[in-house]
């Protein structure tokens, strides 16, 4: 009894700490979501989170928020203390040096320059450390973090919205608009939260949008324009506003094209061609991941959707599912390959939740 009960008070802090993280979103990138919770006799004397890449850590943001002496207290912290010198100092010898009487932490930090060595130097210096509390949920705030440390790829979201039908657009090709108006807002948010957003010449052509977060507040995410051979008319929007945008395209491309782009500010990707003679995917992501793009939204079209997941290329799936049927249309995704019904993608949902008339689908490719 004793026991589930100091478990059920680890947990109820680690969500607070979980709570805090999440105010660093759309700001820390590429590092992780962070928070932390300082307790003495079951009060909180100290809360902080990482709130900036570059600046302080969560445990460093509660230790200097702390209203009394952290010795002797517990700390919570969603994600293990760093061990090494990076762009701030190691935060284990900061919370050595406080000497608390015990560290709760969510999860390992699976970075190699850490990965079980800010726990090693707590525990070697004779602080009480656990390991484990809320660990999926942990885990879970950090998906997009933990895929790019291990991986060097960006963690990509694939979103649209759709009408009960699986449609995308009607027959002529318009799209304007399937959602409602909070699922616009919704869709904001979404891009505030990611480093980049990434759309088809197809959706430029069709819709000319911002691509903007000006709905919500929050940061705009750098744009990336797949157009594999510049077909694109120079003054979209999204070449003439000022804000950053990346142009993704083979070397078919004309390089007058290119040349008047780049007068524009327009930074040009030269990427290699896949088999069907487009902008190779897999060589885009990878070299977003070395410009420390951490987080990826895909807004499409269909066609850019259908690439995506055709090549596996999706780590999470967001549609937007809108309580209208249009009948005879284009289909949100196209052909995949699938032709037996057990070679399908499958998901696995996270959650379920209306957005006005709407229903938004939040699902994951189970790994």
């Amino acid at each position: 009894m004793e026991d589930h009960k100091a478990r059920s008070v680890d947990e109820r802090f680690m969500r607070r700490a979980l709570a805090l993280a999440r105010k660093g979103e759309g700001s820390v990138s590429p590092n992780p979501l962070v928070g932390a919770v300082i307790v003495r006799d079951g009060r909180i004397i100290a809360e902080g989170f990482h709130r900036c890449c570059g600046e302080n850590h969560a445990e460093i943001d509660a230790i200097r928020n702390a209203t009394e002496p952290i010795a002797g207290a517990t700390l919570y912290i969603t994600l293990e203390p760093c061990s090494h010198h990076g762009r701030t100092p190691p935060c284990a010898e900061a919370l050595i040096a406080c000497r608390p009487g015990r560290v709760v932490v969510g999860t390992v930090d699976p970075n190699p320059l850490v990965s079980g060595r800010g726990i090693e130097a707590l525990r070697q210096s004779g602080i009480e450390t656990e390991v484990g509390v809320l660990e999926e949920a942990c885990r879970e705030s950090n998906r997009v973090f933990f895929k790019y440390i291990r991986t060097g790829l960006p963690y990509v979201t694939l979103k649209f919205a759709q009408t009960l039908d699986g449609r995308v657009a009607t027959a002529s090709g318009h799209s304007r608009w399937i959602s409602s108006p909070p699922s616009l807002r919704f869709a904001h948010r979404l891009r505030a939260v990611h480093d980049a957003i990434l759309v088809g010449a197809g959706t430029i052509l069709a819709d000319n949008p911002e691509l903007t977060c000006r709905l919500v507040r929050g940061r705009d995410p750098l744009r990336i324009v797949i157009d594999s051979h510049l077909r694109l008319s120079p003054d979209a929007t999204v070449f003439t506003d000022g804000k950053r945008t990346l142009a993704a395209a083979t070397r078919r491309a004309p390089e007058e094209k290119r040349r008047l782009l780049e007068k524009r500010g327009i930074e040009v990707l030269e990427i290699g061609e896949d088999p069907a003679g487009r902008v190779d995917l897999h060589e885009l992501l990878t070299l977003l991941g070395k410009r420390k793009i951490a987080s990826l939204l895909v807004e499409g079209g269909a066609a850019v959707a259908t690439s995506f997941l055709k090549e596996n290329l999706a780590d999470r799936l967001i549609v937007i599912l809108a309580p209208k049927i249009m009948g005879e249309g284009i289909n949100a995704i196209g052909d995949i390959g699938v032709r037996q019904m057990d070679d399908a993608l499958g998901f696995s949902f996270l959650r379920v939740t209306r957005s006005g008339p709407d229903l938004i689908l939040d699902a994951r490719i189970p790994t």
